[in-house]
């Protein structure tokens, strides 16, 4: 006899998982509920009683994956003390997203670029990518640099060319050809911003 699977997670967690792999897949769009319903195995009435929409299925979606990707950056940052490697962290938790079998581009730009700029995708979006620019000035200001917004823009369009290049190229060694960019980026600033150097009485003469 076969065993019997039992899926104890409750009708929300069931469908927001299979809008998870869906979405992710194949688009916020191209999926439609019905195939969301089929592979949660749960009544139509639960995604209405749960969510109330389609939209707002999307946006509990892209939330999900937004925290996730709070959870595994910060985490990646606080184990390291130093400025500069708690800066580059960001850099190290990108190489590893990229590198993985799953990895389909950036949730946020996939449905971003299938929607309307006043759309829940773009909504959430604005949040998830405001959150990482807030983070690059906070770790760029802690390193010590004398324009930290400036780099934390520079150090942003590392960040989603990689994201971008590992999609279309199919290469995760995009995500470590970023870092390596984003080192020399901040060594860069951190030269320009140290004060000159003063020259001794007796070099002058």
């Amino acid at each position: 006899m076969s065993a019997t699977v039992t899926d104890n997670r409750s009708a929300r967690e069931r469908l927001l998982a299979a809008a998870d792999e869906l979405f992710y897949e194949q688009g916020i769009h191209t999926v439609g509920i019905d195939r969301i319903i089929e592979r949660a195995g749960v009544a139509k009435a639960s995604l209405y009683s749960a969510f109330g929409s389609k939209d707002e299925l999307v946006r509990a979606y892209l939330e999900s994956r937004d925290e996730s990707r709070r959870v595994r950056v910060q985490a990646a940052v606080d184990r390291h003390t130093d400025p500069r490697a708690r800066l580059l962290a960001v850099f190290d938790s990108l190489a590893k997203t990229v590198a993985l079998p799953t990895f389909r581009g950036c949730a946020f730009a996939n449905a971003s670029a299938e929607s309307d700029a006043e759309s829940v995708a773009a909504e959430v979006t604005r949040t998830a990518r405001r959150w990482l620019q807030d983070l690059l000035v906070a770790l760029t200001t802690a390193v010590g640099v004398g324009a930290p917004r400036s780099l934390s823009i520079q150090l942003a369009l590392l960040y989603d060319g990689a994201l971008v290049q590992s999609r279309l190229d199919h290469d995760p060694a995009r995500g470590a050809a970023a870092r390596a960019a984003a080192e020399v980026l901040i060594d860069a600033a951190l030269t320009s911003s140290a004060p000159p150097r003063r020259r001794s009485r007796s070099a002058a003469r």
